[in-house]
């Protein structure tokens, strides 16, 4: 795609900090980092997210991830993760290019992710699961 920044940076036209890659998918240091090794897997191709990508090509980034977290396990001791992926506007995905975070997570970081439980919603799980057959 044109004017989308993760393909210029598959292209070359921007430069990155590549860690890995393979004939479909690229992993990338983050360039606004939240901690140290904050990296980013992505297609090569441009999908725009979870829902728009092939399952082959989801596979492919998912065993790029898995190869990731692997070379930081075995060369920097890092054991613990956060790998997330934001789909759509109501989640803060504000590179349409499907992307997945590998968010290597340290004993005492800073880093506070904040989620309010909603337990009152299990009543409601056979109502939803109605709506989904």
């Amino acid at each position: 795609m044109e004017s989308c920044v993760f393909c210029a940076i598959v292209n070359k036209q921007i430069p990155s900090a590549s860690v890995l890659e393979s004939e479909t998918a690229l992993a990338f240091l983050d360039t606004s980092p939240i901690a140290p090794y904050h990296t980013l897997v992505i297609p090569k191709a441009h999908y725009v997210d979870i829902i728009d990508v092939p399952l082959q090509v989801l596979h492919d980034v998912t065993d790029l991830i898995h190869q990731v977290c692997q070379l930081y396990s075995k060369k920097l001791g890092i054991n613990s993760y956060q790998i997330f992926n934001n789909t759509g506007p109501h989640s803060s995905q504000t590179v349409l290019h499907l992307h997945f975070h590998i968010l290597p997570r340290y004993e005492d970081d800073a880093i506070k992710f904040s989620f309010r439980h909603m337990p009152e919603l299990v009543k409601n799980y056979p109502e939803m699961l109605t709506r989904l057959w």
